[in-house]
């Protein structure tokens, strides 16, 4: 009996699949965990999900949000046959999703009947992600940022080796040229920091969050600085540490692990790039009265941060999407991200003078799908690294991440401000030398 209605079920789901396939005129096909496929001559070599046991509808019809996708796609019960996320995100339905719910593209009534007959079918398992504790906003404790960071990067130097560049640049790359490969665009980003600091020879610079410290490296080599780096991450302090000495740049270039709010002394240029997002939006008081402490009166700071869109009223803003809280806890918990709006009233709240404003979004979707492809091509070495729970757990946050740049749902800014004063600011009257 219990055979019979496994078989029920598998020939329900099937009728389904078939149905959607033809009314949404769907570009990819299906493959079941009984090794049938919709169509029925689709291709070995089709892009297809993968459906490993009929837990996974069950799972989705009980609880259909981010997480149980995420577990499902991390454990490989859910999978894409012979193409990436983007390939299926590509090719997605042309309807519209309330179309599709109202019954206009799919069978309700057989899709109910569908759901009905898996709503009390075992789950099945694993479920590797149900034990990752709740992600919140940082409360800004400084154990609590690292205990986060660590969290979000001290997997493997190796493993992160796959996919960065060879300065291990793990933010937005920058394309002088659309065409340009994801290794030059990300020397373009160091070098565009570099020239908008106006850094000058013998000046101390401050990298905070400074990574894998490809940015001290090029501003000491190529500008002549004395450059300082903090970070929270053991893995990232060591790489940091290792790759100066081997260059021969210990008298330049120095970093130390420790919290951004207990570094000391004054900085000639400071940069950040993309380290606020671990900061909170209720600590950024904290974070901009650092920096203005830090910075000399005539210094120049280079601010750079991925934004949501700005919404009606602020507390609307300050909500995450559940998708985008999903993944952000499995990759970088405590994350928060602002608008640039809230970034420029917070730089003029805190005593600076903004100069100039960059929208990065197109560089940031193109640069993390060439990260995401790089990563993607070495998946087996990754894997060997951190396990396919972490990989697929990255690859699904990349595609996603710059899926949501692709479409202008969130952005990148980057903005270069000084401590405000009378009289002039220094700078030249355009930005010309630049780009020279």
């Amino acid at each position: 009996m219990a055979r019979n209605a496994a078989r029920k079920r598998l020939d329900s789901l099937r009728r389904l699949l078939i149905s959607a396939h033809d009314t949404m005129r769907l570009e990819f096909g299906f493959v079941l965990w009984d090794g049938s496929t919709v169509p029925a001559d689709l291709p070995g070599d089709a892009l297809a999900i993968g459906i490993a046991d009929e837990g996974v509808v069950a799972a989705l019809v009980r609880r259909p949000n981010a997480d149980t996708l995420a577990n499902l796609w991390v454990s490989a019960r859910l999978d894409i046959r012979n193409g990436t996320i983007f390939d299926l995100v590509a090719r997605r339905p042309k309807a519209r999703s309330r179309d599709i719910v109202r019954g206009k593209t799919l069978d309700r009534r057989l899709a109910l009947a569908t759901a009905l007959r898996f709503a009390f079918v075992p789950r099945g398992g694993p479920w590797p992600l149900e034990n990752f504790r709740p992600d919140r906003p940082s409360s800004g404790d400084p154990e609590e940022n690292r205990r986060n960071v660590q969290f979000g990067y001290d997997h493997s130097n190796q493993f992160h080796a796959l996919f960065a560049d060879p300065e291990m640049a793990a933010t937005s790359a920058y394309f002088n040229d659309w065409s340009e490969d994801y290794p030059t665009a990300q020397r373009n980003k160091l070098d565009i920091i570099c020239r908008k600091l106006r850094l000058e020879p013998g000046e101390r610079m401050l990298d905070i969050g400074s990574g894998w410290g490809g940015l001290l490296v090029h501003a000491a080599q190529s500008y002549g600085v004395m450059a300082h780096g903090v970070t929270l991450s053991q893995a990232q302090y060591d790489w940091t540490r290792q790759r100066i000495a081997g260059l021969g740049l210990s008298e330049r270039v120095t970093v130390e692990l420790n919290d951004y709010t207990r570094v000391q002394g004054q900085y000639d240029k400071i940069a950040q790039v993309e380290m606020i997002d671990h900061v909170g939006l209720a600590n950024r008081s904290t974070f901009y009265q650092t920096v203005y402490r830090l910075l000399k009166p005539d210094g120049l700071y280079f601010h750079q941060e991925n934004t949501g869109l700005a919404k009606p009223r602020d507390k609307i803003s300050r909500r995450r999407r559940a998708a985008f809280g999903a993944y952000s806890r499995y990759v970088f918990p405590g994350t928060e991200y602002g608008h640039i709006g809230l970034a420029l009233t917070d730089l003029e709240r805190f005593g600076f003078e903004v100069h100039d404003v960059e929208g990065l979004r197109e560089h940031y979707a193109l640069g993390l799908r060439l990260a995401h492809d790089r990563l993607y091509a070495n998946r087996a070495a990754a894997e060997r690294e951190v396990g396919a729970v972490t990989v697929r757990i990255y690859l699904a946050w990349m595609a996603a991440v710059s899926i949501a740049f692709e479409r202008n749902r969130c952005c990148c800014y980057a903005v270069l401000a000084s401590k405000r004063r009378r009289g002039p600011s220094g700078l030249p009257p355009t930005r010309a030398d630049l780009y020279r």
